[in-house]
């Protein structure tokens, strides 16, 4: 198990290292110059040239994604172009947002996807299950962006009991903090929560056909009680797979979400430094969110073979 554990740790950090490669130079042939859109049309080629070397884009490629990938594996980003700070200290306030949201969504959608499963699998064929199916399926075909405007259409321009959560900041309280990320945060749950919640009843449902399932059903156990007990158990290792690939889509997904409600999170940041060609800022907002992604798909891993002992074995 440890072996295991060790030999998915070292591919997701090579597998890191292979985006890393991947951002900078997917970046490095954006076409356009940085201080060509800095200092306008008007300006000399003189002076081009010496934004060019006072940024280091007058070194070769390859020595600058060096630098750059050693400097990241220290925490140091290097300094944005368009304002002069730190990357590093820009991103931090940012990266907490952005998860808080993120955080918030999968405490709200995890449970409640999984839960809304086991009630259609229970429900199976019947009123509820095709209610729910329904559901899933009309928030499924729409996008988070159409999600997002059609509720600050009904809560905050018609209700009026809805606000942006463009002021949001570390020090509020967090009922202030959750009272103004409600709208964002109930838009990633509608996007997630369907997936999530057609997974696990599938997921389930595979099961159920299984012979100690029927055994249990012809022993006389309660319908509930062979779902929670026996059925659920052994499709934990799907459920595990598809709630990580959608807590990696809050984390990494929340780019459209915060551009619609101004959420001053990682992804607000990202398309603000696209918009300015501010090249480390973007690199640095791809390298995160890959990590973040790599990491969570790695956990994933990881629990999936410790609830599914015949993972852990070559067949």
């Amino acid at each position: 198990m440890a072996g295991m554990i060790l030999r998915r740790l070292a591919l997701g950090l090579l597998l890191l290292v292979a985006v890393s490669l991947l951002i900078f130079w997917g970046v490095e042939a954006l076409p356009g110059d940085f201080a060509t859109t800095y200092l306008g049309q008007a300006a000399t080629p003189q002076a081009v040239e010496n934004i060019r070397r006072d940024l280091g884009l007058d070194q070769p490629a390859v020595q600058r994604y060096l630098q750059w990938l050693a400097g990241a594996a220290q925490g140091d980003f290097g300094n944005s172009w368009a304002s002069g700070q730190p990357v590093g200290t820009q991103i931090a306030d940012r990266l907490g947002n952005s998860l808080f949201l993120a955080g918030i969504a999968a405490l709200v959608a995890v449970p409640l996807s999984v839960g809304l499963g086991l009630l259609a699998v229970l429900f199976r064929d019947r009123f509820a299950d095709k209610a729910i199916n329904v559901v899933s399926l009309a928030a499924i075909s729409l996008p988070e962006f159409f999600v997002g405007y059609l509720l600050i259409l009904f809560f905050a321009v018609n209700l009026g009991i809805a606000t942006f959560p463009s002021t949001v900041y570390a020090g509020m309280p967090l009922a202030d903090r959750l009272g103004a990320i409600a709208l964002p945060a109930a838009t990633l749950v509608i996007v997630v929560l369907a997936h999530m919640m057609r997974m696990t009843r599938a997921a389930i449902l595979n099961v159920m056909s299984s012979p100690y399932i029927e055994t249990a059903e012809l022993k006389g156990l309660a319908p509930f009680r062979i779902i929670l007990r026996h059925a659920a158990p052994n499709a934990l290792s799907p459920i595990i797979n598809v709630v990580a690939l959608n807590l990696a889509y809050l984390v990494v997904g929340v780019v459209v979400v915060e551009v619609v409600f101004v959420y001053p999170g990682m992804g607000q940041y990202m398309v603000d430094a696209v918009t300015v060609r501010d090249l480390p800022v973007v690199q640095a907002c791809g390298l995160i969110f890959a990590a973040i992604y790599i990491a969570i798909n790695m956990m994933a891993d990881i629990l999936a073979m410790i609830a599914n002992p015949r993972l852990r074995h070559k067949r």
